[in-house]
């Protein structure tokens, strides 16, 4: 799931979120608030996270970039700043990962 706007990221990140899903964002630029939703207990493997860092890239401003760094967490560690603006957050203890902006393949 990807946010379009900053409210939607907020609900995103902060409401439809479970403790035990990952979170993605491209570093250092605007861009979509991206969830993988995990069945509990569940810990994806490595392709699945860099194909969702792939498409935080691509719902990104750095959609025609080449390499680009995405962090990821679990869910669990994002939260909002008090009087922090519309799909701002705060993360902690981050991966990052070095995708290309990529959609997966339809077929």
């Amino acid at each position: 799931m990807a946010g379009k706007t900053d409210a939607d990221n907020d609900r995103l990140s902060l409401k439809i979120a479970g403790p035990g899903d990952w979170w993605f964002h491209v570093r250092g630029m605007p861009g979509s608030h991206v969830v993988l939703k995990t069945a509990d207990g569940q810990e994806p493997d490595r392709e699945t996270l860099e194909q969702t860092a792939a498409i935080a890239a691509f719902h990104s401003k750095a959609r025609s970039g080449g390499v680009v760094a995405v962090s990821g967490t679990l869910a669990r560690y994002v939260t909002k700043p008090r009087g922090a603006k519309p799909g701002s957050v705060s993360i902690r203890k981050e991966r990052v990962f070095k995708v290309r902006p990529a959609l997966p393949d339809a077929g």
